[in-house]
């Protein structure tokens, strides 16, 4: 379900969401579906894969290699797309479909998939009652929406919610947008609702669904129990052979910082995630050890806003399985800036350079580059670690992506510690490292061979020092520990008899964390 605070909106005469897209790496629509009888053209995606294909180490599409190696962390593609711009509306007739008006289009990228919502103009709003223009609904709205779609697709699908994955359940993806879009209008977004409403994939449907040639059955003929009460995020008659509720509180770092491991800007955003597995109707309240440091939060709807508001407690009644419990930043300085870190945890220390270095061992010209990577662990940081951790730091799942710039051909790396994967189309390579302690000092090192006609390209070094070389992008995970010293001081559950077990940690991740070259 959204969040409360995105659906409290008032109503105003709006199409909202007219048509939904998804779109393959490689730029194919994948799933069209249209919520009006007006018809939104396939022209509104070539609009959006042309600005796409601009993008950085973007050409003419991404392969699957490189979907793989971006993960969910596509920043570097999407440098030249607005989350929501403003496309002309061309009908399927090449004509204009709306009188010379223009269309919204919204999209988000995950796993590979572009998630396009195409939105018209609101007509007649409370402040321009004569005419159109500009839109009537909250752009955070739909955003929010189509992530919940994608999340929705993951929780079905499996992790990650690909192509293939899309693919092989056309059926149900399309029954899934059926149930959770009415005429435009987010309705049914909770997940325990919809598993209700339509079954998960299994191996032995698709068997059946292959033999007989016919319906796999995933749709129930029962009414969700959700949607009958005041608690639709929960089903009713819940039961678990073992009580139990598991709480992380995540807080992820975005910084910027310059090659010599300089923290340029950085920027702390928090979240809490739970995975609950509890029977019954249990009403839990979780107590902080200091409230203070959260501030601009926002909740899944199960929680009281008014008791947090008040007592800075929060008070709920949980879904079952896992949700997001709120997202927060952290309180701002005197000057309304988010607290810097200072130091980090992990430092990538780049020497990339381009030039004539004399010819290689072919007989070929020598112009091309080099590169060499050290990542090292430091003890000595900004992070404030729990009390029970134990031993030295260790710092989990540990890569560094290597965007090259387009005039490069290939690469040749070669590394000390873990794998390296290289998208000779997408030209970018993925370091795998792994753990990382203060002891394993990892080093990478390699060549890079330039595309024909690009020694006038590399003859002037500071052209390239100046932004062609992308920056790296590193991802690393530390347990048991925190930027802010947010903790959970109390875990209380009542209106149930049994005593649950109860799990919290602190992880400390990377967000968009960026090294400049």
């Amino acid at each position: 379900m959204l969040p409360a605070a995105a659906l409290a909106l008032p109503f105003v005469e709006t199409t909202m969401i007219q048509s939904l897209f998804i779109l393959s790496p490689t730029g194919e629509v994948l799933i069209e579906r249209h919520f009006r009888s007006t018809v939104t053209s396939r022209t509104v995606c070539d609009y959006f894969w042309t600005k796409a294909s601009e993008g950085l180490n973007h050409h003419g599409g991404v392969s699957t290699a490189t979907t793989a190696i971006l993960g969910s962390n596509p920043f570097m593609l999407y440098d030249s797309v607005e989350p929501v711009m403003e496309v002309p509306d061309i009908g399927n007739d090449g004509n204009d479909a709306n009188g010379g008006g223009t269309i919204y289009l919204f999209s988000i990228l995950r796993d590979g998939l572009s998630y396009l919502a195409a939105c018209p103009p609101c007509i007649g709003n409370q402040n321009n009652p004569s005419g159109g223009g500009g839109l009537g609904i909250s752009p955070l709205l739909i955003t929010e929406f189509l992530h919940k779609i994608a999340d929705t697709f993951v929780i079905y699908f499996g992790d990650p919610a690909d192509e293939s994955a899309v693919k092989d359940n056309f059926s149900t993806a399309y029954q899934l947008l059926e149930e959770m879009v009415d005429y435009g209008w987010p309705l049914t977004t909770e997940p325990n609702a919809l598993t209700d409403l339509i079954r998960p994939p299994t191996v032995m449907a698709k068997i059946q669904q292959a033999m007989t040639g016919g319906s796999s059955n995933i749709l129930s003929e029962a009414l969700p129990n959700g949607t009958v009460s005041n608690m639709p995020w929960r089903k009713a008659g819940v039961s678990h052979p073992n009580n139990e509720i598991y709480i992380d509180i995540v807080e992820e770092i975005d910084a910027i910082l310059s090659p010599s491991g300089g923290v340029i800007s950085s920027d702390v955003s928090g979240s809490i995630q739970a995975q609950s597995n509890l029977s019954g109707v249990p009403d839990l309240i979780l107590t902080f050890n200091d409230a203070t440091l959260i501030d601009d939060s926002s909740f899944h709807p199960c929680v009281r806003y008014a008791r947090f508001e008040k007592d800075r407690v929060i008070s709920f009644v949980p879904p079952d399985g896992p949700f997001e419990l709120m997202r927060y930043r952290l309180r701002l300085d005197n000057e309304g800036h988010n607290k810097p870190v200072g130091s980090m945890p992990i430092q990538v220390i780049p020497r990339i350079s381009y030039g004539n270095f004399g010819s290689n061992e072919k007989g070929n010209s020598g112009v091309g580059g080099r590169i060499s990577l050290s990542v090292t662990a430091r003890s000595i940081s900004s992070l404030i670690y729990s009390s029970s951790r134990k031993g030295p730091l260790v710092i989990e799942d540990v890569a560094v992506v290597i965007p090259f710039p387009k005039f490069v051909r290939t690469a040749n790396l070669n590394a000390t510690v873990g794998r390296i994967i290289y998208d000779e189309a997408g030209k970018i390579a993925k370091w795998e490292i792994g753990k990382l302690d203060e002891k394993t000092r990892p080093q990478l090192n390699g060549t890079m061979e330039l595309e024909d006609g690009s020694e006038e390209k590399v003859s002037s070094l500071s052209s390239i020092s100046e932004g062609e070389q992308p920056p790296l992008l590193v991802t690393w995970k530390i347990l048991l520990a925190s930027v802010s010293g947010l903790n959970i001081s109390g875990l209380s559950v009542t209106g149930e008899h049994y005593k649950p077990y109860k799990g919290v940690r602190n992880i400390t991740k990377s967000g968009t964390f960026q090294v400049r070259c």
